[in-house]
């Protein structure tokens, strides 16, 4: 079955990380990614711009508005995600334990309804 990690950190820890602090961090991102795919649990995955990059469309009374920036106001912003292959539920969680963003925040991790 496949799963999507959603990747939720607040986007300031980001900034408030030395040059060093964020290069090490994007190490960890880059080993734990040959790691899923090495395992073949790695069906994809991107990191995303900040949210202040983001635009918010809705249909309201057949009207399209568009509003800059995310959905609604939260502590935490999705940062990123990997799509994977995992036997079940608690695979994925073992996987989505090992996002080294989950120190930082939290991983939501969400079945794939098949099309």
């Amino acid at each position: 079955m496949q799963y999507l990690l959603l990747i939720y950190a607040a986007e300031s820890q980001w900034s408030t990380m030395t040059e060093e602090q964020g290069a090490k961090m994007m190490a960890e991102y880059g080993a734990f990614t040959q790691g899923i795919i090495a395992s073949e649990n790695y069906k994809g995955g991107n990191r995303l711009h900040p949210v202040a990059k983001a635009t918010t469309v809705r249909v309201r009374d057949g009207k399209t508005v568009m509003t800059d920036g995310p959905f609604a106001e939260t502590k935490e912003q999705l940062g990123g995600y990997y799509l994977i292959e995992a036997a079940d539920l608690d695979e994925a969680t073992a996987i989505a334990a090992r996002i080294p963003g989950a120190r930082l925040g939290s991983i939501e991790v969400r079945p794939i309804i098949g099309m």
